[in-house]
């Protein structure tokens, strides 16, 4: 972490130094980014679920369901489960007049396998709530949300292999490349859990090899190097497996357009492992494919401030890119005569 905290520390101090407008690169200013901005569809709905109205999160939670669009459908579940962890209100209200409805009870199995992977004590709470977990996969069972839930939850309970591959298949069944159940067991595979290092970047970078054109899944990989960078592991095979997960990570971001919300996650964690890396330049163009869209992770994983981590990270690369553009090329003119 040494090199990331030389970087904030030197944007901090010359933040304002005259030659880093001409390598902005397009990137917008500090006060336009946002961090985990709602899209167009999620938004009205959490602006009512603020005020106690729970019908457009229904609605929205239902037109996922009817049309199978799971990678949205997962997206939302986790945002309107971020939301009921402080407002629960309009969860309540929506449960209370339709108990077994589907979406309620998927948003209700997520929130309360988050509140108890917050809990001293994790493990115990974790065994309490599967039966909310199975409640919200047999109402649909198509869906593959509560079978991710599943496996967040399957791993906070320290099951065995084979009782995390049972499940991975279920997922899998369901949707065979839906990115969070991916994700989901990537942390699973993790060192910092039941596998390794080496079985990581194996998972992930099969996956991404069998993923399809433009899939999210493709920056599995890159997931592992940042489970690899955490861990302070300095083996030479996984710099360069990490450095091949940047360059596939890089080649996804660029199918998408700049500024799109979709892609937001990724970019921002390919830029934090490219500024691990030292890829200066590469890592420029990431924050301009950001545009305004700053995500919690990864920065929250190195900060308490994520966008303030997010900004002095952008604001190192860009210093490092200037310092490495001639002068004549950075103004426009011959500095020698």
């Amino acid at each position: 972490m040494s090199l990331l905290r030389a970087l904030v520390r030197t944007a901090r101090m010359i933040r304002h130094t005259s030659r880093l407008g001409v390598v902005d690169g397009g990137l917008p200013a500090d006060d336009t980014v946002l961090l985990d901005a709602p899209d167009e569809l999620i938004g009205p709905a959490l602006v009512a679920a603020a005020v106690g109205e729970y019908r457009p999160a229904a609605s929205l939670l239902a037109a996922t369901r009817s049309a199978a669009e799971w990678e949205n459908r997962d997206r939302y579940v986790m945002r309107l489960a971020t939301f009921a962890s402080s407002r629960g209100d309009w969860l309540s209200a929506w449960l209370a007049a339709a108990p077994h409805d589907p979406d309620a009870l998927v948003v209700k199995a997520e929130l309360a396998v988050r509140r108890a992977w917050d809990s001293p004590a994790r493990s115990e709470r974790l065994r309490e709530i599967g039966p909310l977990i199975a409640a919200a996969a047999d109402r649909c069972a198509g869906d593959p949300v509560p079978w991710r839930i599943a496996l967040d939850h399957a791993r906070g309970t320290h099951v065995g292999h084979a009782r995390f591959e049972a499940l991975w298949e279920q997922a899998v069944r369901r949707s065979s490349h839906h990115y969070g159940c991916h994700v989901a067991a990537l942390r699973y595979l993790s060192a910092q859990w039941y596998g390794s290092h080496r079985e990581c970047f194996d998972f992930a970078e099969q996956a991404a090899a069998d993923a399809l054109p433009g899939s999210l899944v493709q920056a599995l990989p890159v997931r592992a190097a940042f489970a690899w960078l955490e861990s302070g592991d300095g083996s030479p095979l996984a710099q360069d497996r990490t450095d091949a997960a940047a360059d596939l990570a890089i080649a996804l971001s660029a199918g998408y357009p700049p500024g799109d919300p979709w892609p937001a996650e990724v970019r921002n964690l390919t830029a934090y492992v490219l500024v691990r890396r030292g890829r200066w330049q590469d890592a420029l163009e990431q924050f301009r494919l950001i545009g305004p869209h700053a995500t919690s992770f990864p920065w929250s994983r190195v900060s308490d401030d994520p966008l303030g981590q997010f900004l002095d990270t952008r604001d190192g690369v860009r210093i490092e890119v200037a310092s490495m553009t001639p002068l004549r090329t950075c103004l426009g003119e011959r500095t020698d005569h």
